[in-house]
């Protein structure tokens, strides 16, 4: 494939990957690539597909000469709800009568497109280049005014003129809609028969949107930087390492770390985000061990760290602006209270005849989102991001033409996480459950070239 077409169809894939979430273990998704995530996301020691830049870019090398494309339908499910709130003191209307802020409210925007691609060269018996596109979000929430059992209530925004609130305490539609893509160059080298290296570049792209959070502008650095300022776009880099050792004829062990990308601030939103706008990737890396049971079944295992307090903006607590001076968009100001994260992936591949593999998995991550304190659950009434066990299907079919059509299925199921609300502490108090439930489903196409 000549570099031009390269470019081209990196450039496409880059603008097919513009509207998409994809939340599963926290706002990651639980695997990158439709192979792996039949697998449970397990991938690190795997030798399958393109997406190396993604998992571990040492296993790119004993790939070979390949693309794959693919797209994924995301199906979350949302709800939000309030319950138990006192007779609120200002800045809330005077004489609220008590529960008048509790109700439900439901998400809309249940249906995603996550397009995949990846491709790779091999340059010499030893050396590889390829590139991974792919992406994470899933902080996409689109809630209607009003509550369902509390819709009399009013916003005492002042901006909001009385209008009716969302749950909270905004006026209009309440949601968020972030999307990251990533684009991964790889070089992948192997350094004898059974071990590889390989490095990933890292460019990253996001783009961001939040309405609602007019009640939120009094208690920010920069109040006309909080809500309903459109689009906002940022980019920035970082760098994924990885390593493969194939140790016998059936165990293999890989393991990557990816950087911090350091992404430039959401100007638009920088009375919102912590450190002025700021939404840096995490830092996460993984290990994993692949054993060969038998000719035919493969059984994979990793483990993922996702650190996502170590950005300020996911990680500050979520009180820090409504019990001190420390306002949002400030170095210390409130985010979203998320803890780190492990993952456990599980997954096996079974070689049912010489076209078709079968493959399942098992995905669990406890919910970065806790509800131990009142930083837990107020601010992530935006982003529920709170399954934990995924369970996972997926199945390869080898056409006529050795090309490939690989199929996959994820569901996470139901969780739902209560604590005490951080309007507590503006005298409106009570609790808050956040619940949310996904499917997903997924086609690809990949050939060797």
């Amino acid at each position: 494939m000549k570099i031009n077409k390269i470019v081209v169809s990196l450039f496409t894939a880059g603008l097919m990957a513009s509207p998409l979430a994809n939340a599963t273990n926290g706002y990651f998704s639980h695997g990158y690539g439709l192979k792996a995530k039949g697998m449970g996301g397990a991938s690190t020691a795997m030798v399958i597909d393109t997406f190396g830049g993604a998992n571990n870019p040492a296993s790119m090398v004993w790939v070979g000469d390949r693309l794959d494309i693919g797209l994924d339908l995301f199906m979350p499910k949302r709800e939000v709800s309030r319950q138990g709130s006192n007779t609120p003191v200002p800045p809330f209307p005077v004489g609220t009568p008590a529960g008048l802020y509790d109700g439900t409210s439901v998400s809309g925007s249940n249906l995603f497109y996550v397009p995949e691609f990846g491709y790779s060269k091999l340059i010499n018996p030893d050396l590889l280049l390829g590139v991974t596109v792919y992406g994470n979000g899933g902080m996409n929430t689109d809630y209607d005014a009003g509550l369902n059992g509390g819709a009399s209530a009013q916003s005492f925004a002042p901006s909001c003129a009385g209008a009716p609130s969302n749950i909270l305490f905004g006026c209009g539609k309440l949601g968020v809609d972030l999307m990251q893509l990533i684009i991964a160059p790889t070089a992948s080298y192997k350094i004898n028969e059974n071990n590889s290296v390989g490095i990933s570049p890292l460019l990253g792209y996001q783009k961001f949107k939040v309405d609602g959070l007019q009640a939120f502008e009094g208690m920010s650095s920069s109040p006309g930087n909080v809500t309903n300022n459109g689009y906002d776009t940022s980019t920035g880099w970082g760098v994924r390492f990885g390593w493969l050792s194939k140790l016998s004829d059936t165990l293999s062990m890989g393991a990557a770390y990816s950087s911090r990308m350091r992404m430039s601030p959401f100007e638009k939103y920088k009375g919102l985000f912590a450190e002025g706008g700021d939404f840096d990737i995490p830092e996460n890396y993984n290990i994993g061990i692949a054993v060969k049971a038998t000719p035919e079944t493969t059984v994979a295992f990793d483990i993922q760290q996702i650190n996502y307090s170590d950005v300020k903006s996911i990680g500050n607590a979520v009180s820090n602006s409504l019990a001190s001076a420390d306002g949002l968009g400030s170095t210390n100001g409130s985010g979203f209270g998320w803890r780190d994260q492990t993952v456990y992936k599980l997954g096996v591949e079974y070689a049912y005849s010489t076209s078709l593999v079968l493959r399942a998995g098992y995905n669990y991550g406890k919910s970065p989102v806790r509800g131990d304190s009142i930083d837990d659950v107020t601010f992530n009434i935006l982003a529920p991001g709170v399954v934990e066990r995924h369970l996972t299907l997926g199945t390869t079919w080898t056409l006529d033409n050795k090309s490939e059509l690989t199929v996959s299925y994820m569901h996470a199921f139901s969780n739902s996480v209560t604590g005490p609300s951080v309007t507590s502490l503006l005298g409106v108090g009570g609790t808050e459950t956040l619940t949310m439930k996904q499917n997903t489903l997924g086609i690809a196409y990949g050939m060797k070239l």
